[in-house]
């Protein structure tokens, strides 16, 4: 199953495609980041300019990997009114390239995210993009971290995603391991 994960951002808007693969005998599922990267949009061009950048990438991602879900980053609280707008407009724009596409749309909070990769709703920036290269077996925590961010929502959607659900190639969860315990599906 491929899981197109969306950190929305007009400026930066992260992208992580993450597949679940499904293993067989003794050989334990295994979950791997097929490709991370950022949408950047200049600040200098109109606002419609940007979003329509946005867009067609977006649609230019779908097309490509083909995922089953598309997962957003829910805007949850901004200071800054503007910077909310403008993540707001790509979050919506994620959702409905993904549901024109005919895709399931999921979205969680940040708190959501952080719970399911790095164990709870606090983790900090380092320990985020620590958990997803440990969870990806990347030899390096990924970058930027708008890149990381789309590849947690991705695996917070692979750990929530109900069963049934989950598509033929997805048999087994993403397992948070505990402190220095190996994974093993449930």
């Amino acid at each position: 199953m491929f899981v197109l994960g969306i950190d929305p951002g007009l400026s930066r808007c992260g992208y992580g495609v993450v597949e679940q693969i499904a293993g067989s005998g003794a050989q334990r599922a295994r979950t791997e980041a097929v490709a991370l990267g950022v949408i950047r949009t200049d600040p200098d061009e109109p606002h419609a300019a940007r979003l329509a950048t946005q867009m067609g990438e977006l649609q230019a991602l779908v097309a490509e990997f083909r995922p089953s879900v598309v997962a957003v980053e829910r805007v949850f609280f901004q200071v800054n009114a503007r910077t909310a707008i403008g993540v707001a407009q790509v979050a919506g724009l994620a959702m409905a390239v993904a549901a024109a596409a005919g895709l399931e749309v999921a979205e969680y909070t940040p708190t959501q995210v952080k719970q399911a990769v790095a164990g709870w709703g606090g983790a900090d920036k380092d320990q985020m993009k620590r958990m997803v290269a440990e969870l990806l077996a990347l030899e390096e925590p990924p970058e930027p971290a708008d890149a990381a961010d789309a590849a947690a929502v991705a695996l917070c959607h692979l750990s929530q995603a109900p069963w049934g659900r989950a598509g033929p190639h997805a048999r087994a969860r993403v397992l948070l391991p505990a402190a220095g315990a190996a994974t093993s599906p449930p």
